[in-house]
């Protein structure tokens, strides 16, 4: 497989892991430094930051996740050992826009370390 083959399974996880609530999953595919950051997130003001616990218990307690998406990645760029993915979201209750960071780890799999969010609630759906 080639890098931007192995990230784009990395992104996959990530994103079927959410939509599923499979922390098994998610835990296999977030780097232990993980964060989610996000602006005005869900409607909120200002930055919103959840590291990978708080993300895992989230998930486990069914604050988001849960809900298949339509998954669109729009850019990939991976470098060695770093890589950038650009991916739109699309469920029946929010619109998403993020931007991931992946590591290579020692073990030669990519993981997350951040995912930098855009959600808006869809109105009137």
């Amino acid at each position: 497989m080639t890098a931007t083959e192995k990230v784009t399974l990395a992104i996959t996880n990530f994103v079927r892991g959410e939509d599923t609530s499979n922390t098994e999953l998610l835990d296999q595919v977030l780097h232990r430094d993980f964060r989610v950051l996000s602006s005005n997130f869900m409607g909120a003001p200002g930055v919103t930051i959840i590291d990978k616990e708080g993300y895992l218990s989230k998930i486990r307690e069914k604050v988001f996740g849960g809900l298949p998406r339509e998954m669109t990645i729009e850019h990939i760029d991976a470098d060695e050992s770093i890589a950038a993915v650009k991916l739109r979201l699309k469920s029946g209750e929010n619109d998403f826009v993020s931007w991931n960071q992946l590591l290579l780890d020692e073990d030669g799999n990519w993981k997350l370390i951040s995912n930098l969010a855009i959600v808006k609630a869809l109105a009137g759906e």
